[in-house]
């Protein structure tokens, strides 16, 4: 760039010296005068080359100065910085150009017109009148040395005789400073006295007749002084060269103006390209500086400026560049920050939504998405999109505690927008609390624990329960007994027998009752922990399924259990047990249905979780009972002791399996079991979690 920058400046001081060159000999030819047609040819090619240098330089200005016109109307970056620095070298060098080129134009027109003044014509009349003069004298003087000729003797002698002898004349005609003295006589035949009639030196002729009775006439050429002549001639030649000039006048004028318009032009022309080249210096780095800038907001942070520069403007993309650099550094580390959250955020079982300042979802993880479904999450735009409104105002009313307080957390039973019924502990902060620009919301699913944590109650209830109830039983049965034995020896009237023997009957078959209840309580109390082995999942449905052959009278059984299902950990007496509870109750669930049709199937959904689908045609289970459906003494039937489903759910806690309802198509229940399948891994057993 530095050799560039010095290219141009030793190519502008060569043309300024030039310049100065033509500018001071550009109104002096030395003794060159345009007279002769030659010199007036190459005069006018002179003119013609300066006129074509001016046109040239000045289309080259006017087509800069159309291209900044351009520039600027289409909003060019750097244009608004060159057509200002133009403009402004253009003012700066236009006042002095435009006066020295008046004052140019001034002393060339006061310089013409004294060249070409009256005093210089009179000089000249002066002299063409001076040269005349002499020649009249000279004339006369000749005029009278020939009259005197004629009269002499010698002469009549010399024209009688033949000219025989013209020594005399020879004397009289150098004594009397005579060039040439001759007689013409009149059939034209020259008789020379002294010296060369032929001879044309310059001098002046004057001639008389000869007296009679001579005939002819006798001529006289007196000679000019020397430098005298020369002097006339060159009188006559200034004179004929002013001639010629005052002619030229107004082509001089015309070619000096022209001269001076060349050198106006090129002085603008020279200001106008350093403008613009110190314009291209400042602009050409912020324009890659402006690229740079959007290549950067575009995320292309590997970009770098690529421009010489010179001083401040070499600092600036030095400065931008290790910007960049630095910025490409933060960058990759933050992303690198980011994939690491984003990676915890994805594996951790915790909900997280984040929120902007307005509430509206910004960002979800996968387990949130598993907590609801994945369609509704990815509609959600607010907090009333995925929650029941009384959900959402109590969460937006966390949010304002956290704008205060900057985190703020609470326990919720949340309904969602399918009707689903869940308990979380919801988290709620706020980013930047004062004032908050976003919020994070964590939700943390308590279903399960809190399930958990009511199995386990209700466990040591049931213990309880069944240690009162059991205790009071025998003695209740015993009396019942002895009553029974001595109704036959008591005597009693008929009535009375018949009536305590029903009531007999009664008692004991209520304490048959409450012993099954006891058993039931007992047996959910202290259930045996499972003790799961690979199996497949295929026997297990056909073995339930057999204990209720014959039984199911009414109900059509539909199986459609998949073939080469990966085997599954579970313990099978459990798991039978499992089956049997849900076949019964879609049983139970379907005697009063006019279509009794029972379902069950088995398939593999995706290659790490093993599906169980056991379907009836019931009435199904409102959307309010499915979150209370597998809790103790919860049951949807008249006598039921709600302890079936809670069994269900315990003996799957214990496979490390899932279960969920659905509602069925038509109508009915679908209870979904989801199991983890095994794998052989060099030989050994392992679970893959689904």
């Amino acid at each position: 760039m530095r050799r560039k920058v010095t290219f141009g400046v030793g190519v502008i001081l060569f043309i300024a010296v030039l310049t100065l060159f033509v500018w001071q000999g550009s109104f002096h030819f030395g003794d060159y005068d345009p007279i002769t047609p030659e010199q007036r040819y190459v005069f006018w090619a002179i003119s013609t080359v300066v006129f074509l240098l001016t046109v040239a330089i000045g289309f080259m200005l006017f087509r800069t100065f159309v291209k900044l016109y351009i520039e600027r109307s289409r909003r060019a970056e750097g244009s608004k910085i060159r057509t200002k620095l133009v403009a402004g070298a253009i003012a700066l060098s236009f006042l002095p150009v435009f006066f020295l080129v008046i004052w140019s134009v001034e002393v060339l027109n006061r310089n013409l017109d004294k060249w070409f003044a009256t005093p210089a014509a009179g000089i000249r009349d002066t002299l063409e009148k001076t040269a005349q003069e002499l020649k009249t004298d000279t004339r006369d003087r000749a005029r009278a040395l020939a009259g005197w000729l004629a009269h002499l003797p010698e002469t009549q002698t010399y024209y009688l005789t033949g000219g025989r002898d013209n020594n005399t004349f020879d004397r009289l005609c150098q004594e009397n400073r005579v060039a040439a003295a001759w007689i013409r006589k009149p059939d034209g035949a020259i008789a020379p006295l002294c010296g060369a009639p032929e001879q044309k030196d310059g001098g002046v002729e004057a001639g008389l007749a000869l007296p009679a009775p001579l005939q002819g006439e006798l001529l006289v050429r007196t000679p000019i002084a020397v430098n005298l002549a020369a002097q006339q001639k060159e009188i006559d030649r200034r004179v004929h060269d002013f001639d010629q000039l005052s002619l030229d006048k107004k082509s001089t004028r015309a070619f000096y103006l022209q001269l001076l318009l060349l050198i106006t032009l090129f002085v603008l022309f020279v200001a106008t390209w350093l403008a613009i080249f110190l314009a291209r210096q400042i602009s050409v780095p912020i324009t890659a500086l402006l690229d740079a800038a959007r290549e950067v907001r575009r995320g292309n942070l590997a970009h770098r400026v690529q421009v010489d520069a010179m001083d401040e403007m070499a600092t600036l993309v030095r400065a931008f560049n290790e910007m960049t650099e630095e910025l490409g550094a933060n960058s990759r580390e933050l992303e690198r920050r980011r994939r690491f959250t984003e990676a915890i955020l994805e594996s951790i079982p915790t909900g997280v939504i984040s929120l902007d300042s307005d509430g509206r979802i910004r960002r979800v993880n996968r387990a949130l998405k598993q907590m609801f479904s994945e369609e509704q999450v990815a509609l959600a735009n607010r907090l009333r999109d995925l929650f029941s409104d009384e959900d959402a105002a109590e969460i937006e009313y966390l949010m304002k505690r956290a704008r205060r307080t900057g985190i703020a957390s609470n326990q919720f039973e949340l309904r969602s927008r399918d009707g689903r019924t869940q308990h979380f502990a919801v988290t709620v902060s706020a980013l930047d609390a004062k004032p908050a620009s976003g919020f994070v919301l964590v939700l943390e699913d308590t279903t399960d624990l809190l399930h958990a944590q009511k199995a386990m109650a209700w466990r040591e209830v049931a213990r309880r329960i069944a240690h009162e109830i059991k205790n009071p039983l025998t003695p209740i049965v015993l009396c019942a007994q002895r009553i029974s034995r001595h109704l036959d020896r008591s005597g009693l009237g008929e009535d009375s027998t018949r009536v305590l023997r029903e009531c007999a009957r009664t008692i004991n078959a209520e304490v048959d009752s409450l012993q099954t209840l006891v058993d039931e309580f007992s047996q959910f109390a202290r259930f045996p922990a499972a003790q799961p082995a690979p199996a497949d999942l295929n026997d297990v449905v056909e073995s339930a399924l057999a204990v209720f052959a014959g039984r199911l009278e009414g109900i059509e059984i539909r199986k459609e259990l998949a073939a080469n299902l990966p085997p599954v950990a579970l313990d099978r007496e459990q798991f039978k047990r499992v089956i049997v509870n849900l076949v019964d109750n879609a049983a139970e669930a379907m005697q009063q249905s006019l279509v009794r049709r029972l379902y069950v199937a088995t398939h593999l959904p995706t290659p790490d979780v093993v599906e169980l689908t056991v379907a009836d045609t019931g009435p199904g289970v409102s959307a309010e009972d499915r979150e209370k459906l597998f809790l103790p003494y919860f049951s949807t039937k008249k006598r039921g002791t709600g302890l079936g489903l809670a069994i269900v759910s315990h003996i799957l806690g214990e496979h490390n399996a899932q279960i969920r309802v659905e509602s069925n198509a038509p109508g009915g229940a679908r209870f979904v079991v989801e199991l983890t399948p095994v794998t052989i891994a060099e030989g050994r057993p392992s679970e893959v979690s689904a």
